[in-house]
């Protein structure tokens, strides 16, 4: 978790299929880990883990295989984008995580990251 909170980078592969690992933002709440989408394009990792909600993480050399949990909780989303907030606070973060904030679609691209079971 610590290797999580610590990472600017979490890489990612939505879905069981055949995608390829990209780096997204991460940040961790409550001793949770959480992502969100800037886009819920078609093929996008948002989408595929709406249809598809296995997938794997890597954390330094590890990789997880994890499960995507939409949040339905608007408490946990504005603790979500208070901790993009302090966490992506360079200059050119900001715009990105206000963005993040005031998009309502955006918000509700939050997913919670869990161990696969």
């Amino acid at each position: 978790m610590a290797a999580i909170d610590e990472s600017k980078i979490l890489g990612i592969r939505a879905g069981s299929g055949d995608h390829r690992i990209i780096g997204i933002w991460v940040v961790v709440v409550e001793g949770r880990v959480f992502v969100r989408s800037w886009g819920v394009n078609q093929g996008g990792w948002y989408r595929t883990f709406r249809e598809d909600p296995r997938g794997v993480i890597q954390v330094g050399t590890r990789t997880i295989r994890i499960r995507a949990v939409p949040v339905k909780s608007e408490r946990v989303k504005v603790a979500v984008s208070r901790a993009y907030r302090e966490k992506y606070n360079t200059p050119g973060s900001l715009k990105w995580v206000a963005g993040f904030e005031r998009s309502k679609r955006r918000r509700d691209a939050t997913m919670e990251l869990v161990p696969a079971t």
